[in-house]
């Protein structure tokens, strides 16, 4: 029988728990018993541990007690997570476990205690959207992917903001017993099937914003009313009435994106919104937002989204997703 662990603290998003656990609970009723995932909770605290939203709950057992390996090992995240200091004791603890564990995964935040443990060094990651930067700042021998669903790099998976981590367990049950039991768990917890691990969290934009006081919120409002024009930086330093030099210099630092990046984000926004409320042609799409070919625009969509726009209008259009695919595939 498949073992999962699932590590709980203090604060814990509830979700995060009860989320993949339900997911997996309910593969249950279509496997043979021995075949049954079994659950636990493993608490880094004695005694009731209390959730963001109030909830207490008991675990089965306090993690430093528990020394054998599982078959999967899943962290979950809390809304203080990212600013908690490193616990070494606990950090040893994963690094151990993951050791002797087939996988290792990770719910939103919880990703800072894998990170924490070392354990996401050399990888790509991804977190909940609102903290993507702060894990890349922290630990920069992650490669961060801010705009996934989840994540797999080798036996180690991270998922995004809370939901996201029935995503990952659905794609988990996926690569364990096939697309069918898959759906069924879904529809099971009536949710979508369809999101792939390279699509976008949907934070409402791509592009970041300069604060109000910041000269260059004109031309980033030039960017966004010009996106079909030549959005170069001699044009927008014009724009902006500075040299080059120093334009691109004020922009990284007020924007944490070079002019092109920020260019290319709000084009692929823009382009998101098309794809998802009409059937433009995607020449069409491409040539209104400033992609010049469908080609480059897919091209864009891959490199942010990890999918092509002609994939993400198929799962997120007014027409609905594509049937068959499993979920996670690309």
């Amino acid at each position: 029988m498949p073992s999962i662990a699932i590590l709980a603290f203090p604060g814990v998003q509830a979700l995060d728990l009860s989320g993949p656990m339900d997911a997996f609970a309910e593969a249950n009723r279509f496997l043979a018993p021995a075949e049954h995932y079994t659950l636990r909770v493993l608490g880094t605290e004695p005694g009731l541990l209390r959730c963001s939203n109030g909830m207490a709950v008991l675990p089965d057992a306090l993690c430093h007690d528990v020394n054998e390996g599982v078959d999967l090992l899943m962290v979950a995240g809390g809304p203080e997570l990212p600013r908690r200091p490193r616990d070494p004791a606990l950090s040893a603890w994963l690094c151990a476990m993951s050791r002797r564990s087939a996988r290792i995964a990770s719910v939103c935040n919880g990703a800072f205690l894998l990170a924490h443990a070392g354990l996401l060094d050399g990888r790509q990651a991804t977190t909940h959207w609102n903290d993507a930067t702060r894990l890349a700042a922290r630990f920069p021998r992650i490669a961060v992917a801010p705009d996934r669903i989840f994540v797999k790099d080798g036996q180690v998976y991270t998922s995004a903001g809370v939901t996201a981590g029935i995503d990952m367990s659905l794609y988990l049950l996926y690569e364990d017993h096939g697309a069918e039991l898959s759906l069924n768990v879904a529809k099971r917890l009536v949710v979508f099937t369809q999101r792939s691990g390279g699509q976008s969290q949907f934070s409402p934009f791509l592009a970041p914003y300069v604060d109000q006081a910041s000269p260059l919120q004109t031309v980033q409002q030039f960017v966004l009313a010009n996106l079909g024009a030549d959005l170069s930086v001699q044009r927008l330093a014009g724009v902006a009435a500075m040299s080059e030099r120093n334009f691109g210099r004020v922009f990284l630092r007020d924007a944490g994106v070079t002019p092109g990046e920020f260019v290319e984000r709000a084009r692929i926004d823009a382009a998101r919104v098309l794809l998802e409320t009409g059937d433009t042609p995607l020449k069409t799409v491409a040539h209104r937002c400033g992609f010049g070919s469908a080609a480059a625009m897919r091209a864009a969509f891959v490199k942010h989204l990890g999918l092509s726009a002609r994939q993400y209008r198929l799962n997120f259009g007014g027409l609905g997703p594509a049937s068959g695919a499993p979920p996670g595939a690309g």
